[in-house]
């Protein structure tokens, strides 16, 4: 819905269509009408020929095209295969659906319709794991306590305990915003609704826009690192790693940046106080008063430490581990008097909804990318890299620059599966020794630093113009007199700030290992 408003807003502003955007729309109809029509006939010829023709004889109607593409090597393939996803999302139609169309598409093109029955194969391992399961219950207990009206409290609390600093409005969003990420592990949620309960306050007290817009962004995708965070239990899964390490190896980061973006904001309002006033002595809390209001967060504090602190401990798995959070954020909501069977049912739905999201674009994208690392694509594309002279930083290099890349134009989850199956087994045949004679990665610790930089891609991804999600997020809930170039002009500190962590935690492998080590040993 953010992404909507957002549209509709921009295009009121702009007024009428031009005639050119009028021809383009009309032209692009036409072409979907006739692509449309092609496809139909050429999926009937094929059903004739699946229902009354022998796949093993040369005999067919009009046609086949199965096996077409046999005999075409892996680089043609590679073009045909990623050219076609890549048009087709310009498009607009759906990733979950685009890709495991495609798979199947070029599984019977490449091959034939025997061929097929690798796409269950794709399939049933990734319905088996269990590791899946925790998705939507954490999205349940997310969505829980947002509808609890926990969300409001929290911020209201570390509003009052922040707003005598300059700046401290604008901190404080961040602060609630890190919390929340322990709450939610969901993006769009949290940038959404802190843009709802945060924005419209430090516009009140005339806080820059710039400043409280970077500030709820930033604050907002923080929900990628911080446990339990819904994209690491998926890298985990791909990756094969252990979800208890990825998220003890993202947890450091995820603090660091949250300090970053508290510092930057704190500075610049100490350095030029318009930016962001402290609130008047009037309507500031005795120290008293602040501690009573502190008795809020207990319920909701106490359930993220039970809940990270048994799957850390090793005592439960991340499942058992969101099963107990789910149970504890209806257990929360009844003590702050705001379960009902509304709330109840309108959670349940949210939850069904992103999950059945996740798990048709998990199940398209293992169909497409397994096929291409089936017919080669895998060594195809080690070979492109190690072959290019790039020493191992300059391979990760790159790696990092198209994921960001990437994360401007498709869905955080397809760039997973897309992407991941392939740069991991590149990644764990390099050998990282230190970067200017900063510290080495430790060999069997490469797959598990590579996910945590992975995951800070994201966080940038989401933040950079002119595509990056969050812009959307928030545009669809800022006022209307806020244009997409402030908001654009927002990120930019931030993304500098998501730079920073990103090199420290390249140069200081030990950001992300030193806690899985002392834990796990």
């Amino acid at each position: 819905m953010a992404d909507v408003n957002g549209i509709s807003s921009q295009q009121n502003k702009m007024g009428a269509p031009s005639p050119l955007n009028n021809s383009i729309g009309r032209y692009g109809t036409i072409f979907m009408v006739v692509s449309t029509l092609v496809a139909f006939c050429v999926l009937g010829v094929e059903l004739v020929n699946i229902l009354f023709f022998d796949p093993y004889e040369d005999e067919y109607f009009l046609f086949r095209s199965a096996g077409i593409l046999a005999d075409t090597d892996i680089s043609t393939l590679t073009y045909i295969m990623f050219g076609s996803l890549f048009v087709l999302l310009m498009m607009g139609l759906p990733l979950a659906f685009v890709t495991g169309g495609l798979g199947v598409v070029f599984v019977y093109l490449v091959g034939d319709q025997i061929m097929l029955n690798i796409i269950p194969s794709r399939i049933f391992p990734m319905m088996t794991n269990s590791d899946l399961a925790a998705i939507p219950l954490f999205i349940f207990m997310a969505s829980m306590l947002e509808r609890a009206g926990l969300i409001e409290e929290m911020f209201d609390v570390v509003y009052k305990w922040m707003g005598g600093l300059n700046g401290g409005l604008a901190a404080a969003t961040i602060l609630a915003s890190t919390i929340l990420a322990a709450m939610v592990g969901v993006i769009g949620a949290a940038v959404v609704t802190m843009g709802i309960i945060a924005l419209p306050a430090m516009l009140k007290r005339n806080y820059d826009p710039e400043i409280a817009l970077g500030s709820i962004m930033a604050g907002g995708t923080l929900g990628i690192l911080i446990p339990p965070s819904i994209l690491a239990i998926l890298y985990a899964v791909v990756a094969q790693q252990s979800v208890g390490e990825l998220y003890l190896g993202a947890l450091a980061p995820g603090l660091l940046l949250s300090g970053l973006y508290i510092g930057y904001v704190l500075l610049r309002s100490y350095l030029k106080p318009d930016l962001g006033r402290a609130i008047p002595e009037n309507e500031r809390l005795s120290l008293s008063e602040k501690l009573r209001l502190l008795l809020k967060l207990v319920a909701p504090l106490s359930l993220i430490v039970v809940v990270l602190g048994l799957l850390f401990a090793g005592i439960a798995t991340p499942v058992e581990a969101a099963g107990i959070g789910s149970f504890g954020a209806i257990i929360v909501a009844i003590m702050h008097g705001r379960f009902d069977l509304i709330a109840l049912r309108e959670a349940s739905v949210t939850t069904v909804k992103a999950s059945a999201m996740v798990l048709w674009i998990i199940f398209g994208a293992s169909i497409f990318v397994g096929f291409y690392i089936l017919q080669g694509g895998q060594a195809f594309i080690n070979d492109a890299i190690l072959g290019s002279g790039l020493s191992p930083y300059g391979i990760l290099f790159v790696m990092m620059v198209l994921l960001v890349i990437l994360g401007m134009f498709l869905d955080w989850v397809g760039i997973l599966l897309l992407a991941v199956p392939i740069f991991v087994p590149i990644i764990k045949s390099l050998t990282f020794d230190g970067l200017f004679g900063f510290p080495a990665v430790e060999g069997d610790k490469v797959a598990l630093w590579f996910g945590v930089l992975y995951l800070i891609n994201m966080q940038m991804s989401f933040l950079s113009p002119p595509f990056g999600y969050a812009l959307f997020y928030i545009k669809g809930v800022a006022p209307k007199e806020i244009s997409m170039a402030t908001i654009f002009r927002s990120s930019l500190a931030f993304l500098a700030l998501q730079v920073v962590g990103l090199v420290l935690c390249i140069l200081f492998p030990a950001i992300v290992t030193w806690l899985p080590e002392l834990v796990y040993g």
